[in-house]
């Protein structure tokens, strides 16, 4: 099994103006995604999101955003340590493309930069297992989540 990328396509029931706030903006996240999250929804904007209660056990995760184009697109790099900027080879980069279909949204996500990191085959291949797992728990609550402001919209 290939452990380089993850890719999912999902149809959500909300327009690309709904899904890309839901997939961008940090109060959205919080609702489908971390438990906390703090940065910019801005190329080069930094900050964390947190898993769990960051206060008694839980962790943080560094984040910085890559590209956001309203609408269309949304990219960041995570996991890298923190004080470390984000860069090919220190940490995963998510991609969110988002397209007009019918009257929702083709949102394609893809997550790569696991063999990039310089793991060893069994690392990289329980890091891609566990962000497998990952997203096929919380792309459904995305989809859910965006597809009730959708409707409310």
């Amino acid at each position: 099994m290939e452990h380089g990328t993850i890719e999912r396509e999902l149809h959500i029931d909300a327009s690309p103006e709904v899904v890309f706030d839901v997939v961008s903006d940090p109060r959205h996240v919080r609702e489908w995604w971390s438990d906390e999250a703090d940065y910019p929804v801005a190329p080069g904007g930094t900050g964390r999101l947190g898993f769990g209660d960051c206060a008694h056990g839980g962790s943080w995760v560094q984040f910085t955003v890559v590209d956001a184009v309203p609408h269309r697109l949304f990219s960041f790099r995570w996991t890298h340590a923190e004080g470390e900027v984000a860069a090919p080879g220190n940490s995963m980069l998510v991609v969110f493309t988002l397209e007009p279909a019918g009257s929702g949204t083709r949102l394609r996500m893809t997550e790569s930069g696991f063999r990039e990191r310089g793991w060893a085959e069994a690392t990289v291949a329980a890091e891609h297992a566990d962000h497998v797992n990952g997203w096929d728990h919380f792309l459904p609550r995305l989809t859910a989540y965006a597809a009730r402001l959708g409707a409310s919209a």
